[in-house]
């Protein structure tokens, strides 16, 4: 076992990637000589080269359409994206190229290209630097849309999607990058499927959905509702698209009460979508409507206000009321 954060378990992962297949780049701004803006790729260019790991100008949509370009070539490319609020001059490449030509070319065409989105809010960033854009990638098929919560998972989900023949969008907690844990690397029995969801903390009574940075808040409120008798379960999606459906399935059936949890606004947010899906195939066995946390619709707020936005555990416990009152 060794002790990694979560960004080092990154590190790790797409070290280990490069190792094994000499075709993986990165390539984003400052990914090479400055490690990037989170340290990330920090050591990646000295040991791999410049000719692999690429400091790229400041232009989103060129670094995809680059990287486009490099997969249908043979390269598996890692795109960073430096802040999730800067994605979205990629939007284009993403939604009209790097999700469409793979279906376009009825299967011929593999576009394994990795974009490596840090998201959330939590580190007294202002707009642009702070968002949860997960809703706009999960609503366009073609893409696998996977958010990492622990180093662990980081370790292994980066390699899994770096192999994968899928384009891939990789949302990693920032407010989480410093958080340590214990990783087994010299294994792969222990790794689930890429696209698997995890029964994080078992529970009876509540079952509480969440991915990436909310992860951790969720099994705080579980620890916390001990104290009032309620059992709470909390499940990792880790994957938004595909979605792990079994397992939110078998326990919506089985606590009857779901609360969905996301930094990004409610509205329209990912929730959403979660909400339907165990109504539609659940309705019989719920207890409660299925709730939602989340962000509000406003812009993220100035740094100071960002505590007063963000989904806390009070909020996540006060849904949880909220549902034993049905």
């Amino acid at each position: 076992m060794t002790v990694m954060s979560l960004s080092k378990a990154l590190n790790e992962g797409m070290r280990k990637a490069m190792e094994d297949d000499s075709k993986v780049l990165i390539m984003g701004e400052d990914v090479g000589k400055l490690g990037g803006v989170f340290r990330v790729t920090d050591g990646l260019q000295k040991d791999f080269g410049e000719d692999r790991v690429i400091d790229t100008p400041l232009a989103e949509s060129g670094i995809i359409g680059t990287a486009i370009g490099l997969a249908l070539r043979g390269y598996r490319p890692v795109c960073e994206i430096q802040f999730d609020g800067f994605v979205f001059p990629a939007a284009d490449q993403i939604i009209t190229q790097l999700a469409k030509m793979p279906m376009r070319s009825l299967g011929a065409i593999k576009l394994p290209v990795v974009v490596r989105v840090p998201c959330g809010g939590g580190i007294g960033a202002v707009e642009h630097h702070s968002e949860s854009p997960e809703a706009y990638f999960t609503h366009t098929a073609g893409l696998r849309v996977v958010a990492c919560s622990n180093p662990a998972d980081a370790y292994t989900m980066i390699q899994q999607a770096i192999r994968s023949d899928d384009p891939v969008i990789f949302f990693e907690p920032k407010r989480r990058y410093w958080e340590k844990a214990d990783i087994d690397t010299g294994s792969t029995d222990w790794w689930p499927p890429l696209h698997a969801a995890k029964v994080v903390r078992p529970g009876s009574d509540v079952t509480l959905l969440a991915y990436g940075p909310m992860v951790k808040t969720c099994l705080e409120a579980a620890t916390a509702a001990e104290d009032d008798g309620r059992s709470l379960e909390v499940i990792d999606l880790r994957s938004l698209n595909p979605l792990d459906e079994q397992v939110v399935m078998d326990s919506a059936r089985r606590t009857g009460r779901v609360v969905v949890v996301h930094e990004a606004p409610v509205n329209s947010g990912f929730g959403a979508e979660l909400a339907a899906r165990i109504t539609e195939q659940c309705f019989y066995h719920l207890e409660s409507p299925v709730l939602r946390v989340g962000g509000f619709s406003t812009p993220y707020p100035p740094s100071k206000l960002e505590e007063h936005y963000l989904p806390d555990l009070d909020r996540v416990l006060d849904a949880v009321d909220r549902a034993f009152g049905y």
